[in-house]
Formats: C-alpha cells, structure tokens, sequence
C-alpha cells in the first residue's frame, strides 16, 4: 500500500497546526500579521532540506500538490456566483488596468534582467550564460515550477546548474514576496493606505491571533447549505463541481496539445509551455462551466462562500507547499549575477509597483497592489495569502477582477513564452542577434506598458511622484 502521499499531506497538515499556534502564542507574527500558511512553509522549508534526507524523504510530491492546488484555487475562485455592480465601462477599464499592471512587471522583470545579464557578460563574467537574465522572471514571476522546469532545459544548452538557479530566485522571490508583503502590510496600516473600516477590521483580536472568540456568537458563517444533506452534502457537491471543471481543463489542454505538435518542434514547445500555465485553462473552463450553469438556471446551487473555503484551503495548502518544494541547492559560481538579478527584481517589485498601482487605480488600490505584488514576486497564491490578510473572505471584488484578466495576460504573454530560449540559442546557434532580439520583444512590453499607464492613469499618471504610494482620497 502507497503511504506517499498521506505522509506529505500529514506533514503539510502538522506544519499548518504549528504555525496557526505560533501565530496565536507569539506576538512578532501577530504584530506582522505573517499568515499561518508563510510560517508553515518556512518550517517544511527547513525540514525537507535538513531533516527529511534522513528519513529519505523527498520533497518533489510538493511541486505536484502545487501545480494542481493552484489551478483548483483558480476554479473554485471563479466559480463562484457574485453579483457585479460596476457599469461595463468600469468592467472593461479595470480589466485594462488588471492587464497592464500584471504585464508591465513581466516587460520591467524581462527587460531589466537580460540588461543586467549584458553588462555583466561585458565587464566582469563574459562566460556568463545569457538566459540567465530570463530566471528573474521565471523565479518571481512565474515561480520555481517553471523555473526548475526550463532551467533544466537550458542544462541541455550548456549552463551549468541552470535549474538550481532557477529555484534560488524562485526561494529569494518567495521571501521576499512573504516577508515584503508584510511590511508592506504593515505600512499600509501605519500610513492611512487602507480604509479606516478595514484598519478596523485587520486590528482586531482574531484577526491578529487568527483565531474566533470561544463565544460561539460571535462566529461568522463560512458557508451556506445549498442541497440537501439526505441526497448530497453541499460540500461534496462543489468539490464535485470544481474536480469536474478540471478535468474539462485537462482534456481541453490535451487536446490542444495534440493539434499544436502536429506544427513540430516549436508547436510542442508551446504545448510544454501551456501546462505549466494550466491554471489559466483552468479559469477560463471555471468561467465556461458558470455561463452554461446560468444558461439552465442552475447556478443558484452554487454557494459562493463554499467556493471560498474551497479556495482558501488550496491557497494555504499551496502557499506552505511552495515554501516546502524549494531546495536549497549549491550555486557556487552565480552568486554575483543572482545578486545583481534580485537587487533589480526588489526595484521593480517593491519600489516601481507600488508606485504606479497607487496611481493606476481608482479603488482599493492597496489590495489590487497587493496581490499583483505577491504574484510578481512568487505565485498567485502568495498574492492570494497576503489579500487573505486584509481581506480574508474576500468580500472586495479585487481577486475575482483579477482572476477575470489572467485570460487576456495570457494571449498577450505569448511572444514572451515564446522568446524565452532566445538568449539560451544565441550561444548554441553562435548568433549573438537572438540574445538582443529577445531584448527588443522584452522592450517593447515595457514601453507598450507604460503608455497603457498613462492613457489609463491620466491626471494622476505622475501625481506626487516623490511618494512611493499615492492615495488621493479614502478608497
């Protein structure tokens, strides 16, 4: 009998139990407002790269669970039946603003880090592997699946450990998006950049504690009943929901796969790309399942708070998970240039996005800041802890408004996903060109990107621009 995987679950589980403890015993992770979930993956990130060898315990099941618990987050998120009250003008603008946020980090992160990676190459390390530049957005942008993933591909191409480099700024992305997170948390409560209600809200007992009163009224309900019990449990019947919109997702993806690797290498090239990015087919099945569901008036039987358990315990199971997966592998030889790539990556994350997300918003402008800021610096469900934080049941729109842009992200993302073994063939192939062609197409996202800013931001485009976080009135 296989006890893999309910060894790994039982060790997630027991991290969980001792981080919500020491979150409710010691006061530095209340006052910082760490989320239980950050903590627990701190321990499993110990564990698994100290303790576990020695039980000959492996932390790859980790990467698994974070691949298919992001995508269920994603379902479970969109599923959920939520009433809009914005105009479809406002609809259509935010949904622009979602864009160009998340995509004027991929143009900074890309064109920065290859930037960085020439002039290195032309001062001091001129054997410098080229596609080392791209790990910074594969490590804070897209996390260390993706960059284990294609690390290791660029093995094959000649750069040495480039899968341990991969998952280093994968590791410093995820502190610094936890632990920056935070303190930006924190100076949000400290600087009026929250509204006064959530300030309210955030200081409170269980909120600092993570924990309810022992006075049973004084509960909030998580969820409501829509079937009955004697038929099928409401629980059992949206998990059934969600697991079925992700197998559409997978035989969507399949057979997608099947028609692009009959366009031969760079078609299955594409196709390898778009699982690692399965979280998006995901959520665009979730967003199908609901239309038809309200096409048969059946959507009723969906209960949103339900959806938000669900998601919540695949947030918190993938945020410690994460954490978990990482290993701490050598990278004798790189240290300088990882230096250099997370020095820029800190710029762009926690000076440059700040800024303009202030400006670019009309509302709740340090919660859409927030999760793009946890996104740009791990993966979504980093995004989605640090929101849980201010917005723990997430009654304001900004995850769903964001979860309805990942679509349009993607279609725009491809010339990136593409370009990505550019720098990688410039030294294989001997043409240096590619290398600077990945550049230009790097460039061209960050310039396109910044004029979307100013036709979006307007007035406020430049507005008090010596302020890292602009706030024009109470959101």
């Amino acid at each position: 009998m296989n006890w893999n995987y309910i060894i790994h679950i039982g060790i997630i589980s027991f991290a969980l139990l001792l981080a919500a403890l020491l979150r409710a015993r010691i006061r530095f992770f209340q006052r910082f407002l760490m989320p239980a979930p950050i903590i627990a993956g701190l321990i499993l990130l110990v564990f698994y790269n100290f303790l576990a060898p020695l039980w000959n315990l492996q932390n790859d099941f980790l990467g698994e669970i974070v691949y298919h618990l992001l995508n269920i987050s994603f379902i479970a998120m969109l599923l959920r039946v939520t009433p809009r009250d914005k105009s479809k003008e406002g609809g259509k603008k935010m949904l622009a603003e979602n864009v160009m946020a998340v995509m004027g980090q991929y143009g900074i992160q890309c064109t920065l880090g290859l930037l960085t990676t020439a002039l290195l190459i032309a001062t001091i390390q001129p054997d410098l592997f080229p596609a080392i530049g791209f790990t910074l957005p594969l490590g804070f942008e897209l996390g260390p699946g993706q960059a284990y993933s294609i690390g290791s591909t660029w093995e094959k191409m000649g750069f040495r450990g480039g899968s341990s480099v991969g998952l280093t700024l994968a590791a410093i992305g995820f502190l610094i998006g936890s632990f920056g997170g935070v303190i930006l948390i924190n100076q949000g409560l400290k600087r009026g950049w929250i509204q006064k209600k959530y300030r309210d809200k955030i200081n409170s007992k269980s909120i600092r504690t993570g924990f309810f009163s022992r006075n049973q009224k004084e509960r909030p309900i998580g969820s409501y009943l829509s079937t009955d019990g004697e038929s099928l449990d409401t629980l059992s019947y949206h998990i059934a929901l969600v697991m079925f919109t992700y197998l559409l997702s997978w035989g969507f993806l399949t057979g997608l796969s099947a028609l692009l690797s009959l366009i031969g290498p760079i078609g299955n090239e594409l196709a390898d790309s778009l699982w690692g990015i399965n979280f998006v087919f995901s959520a665009l099945c979730a967003i199908g399942v609901k239309m038809v569901m309200r096409l048969f008036k059946v959507e009723t039987t969906i209960d949103s708070a339900t959806c938000n358990r669900i998601s919540g315990l695949s947030v918190d199971l993938t945020v410690a998970s994460s954490l978990g997966a990482i290993s701490l592998v050598a990278v004798q030889g790189y240290w300088l240039p990882i230096l250099a790539l997370v020095i820029v990556g800190l710029f762009s994350t926690t000076i440059i996005l700040p800024w303009y997300c202030s400006r670019l918003y009309d509302d709740h402008q340090f919660y859409r800041m927030l999760l793009i800021y946890g996104t740009a610096t791990g993966t979504l469900p980093t995004g989605l802890a640090l929101l849980r934080v201010v917005d723990p049941d997430f009654e304001t729109p900004v995850a769903t408004d964001y979860l309805y842009s990942v679509g349009i992200v993607f279609m725009l993302a491809i010339p990136i996903i593409l370009s990505i073994n550019l720098p990688a063939f410039s030294i294989t192939k001997g043409k240096p060109s590619l290398f600077w062609l990945a550049v230009g197409i790097s460039g061209i996202y960050m310039v396109g990107s910044f004029i979307a800013y100013i036709l979006l931001a307007k007035k406020k485009a430049f507005a008090n621009p010596g302020k890292l976080f602009y706030t024009e009135k109470a959101e």
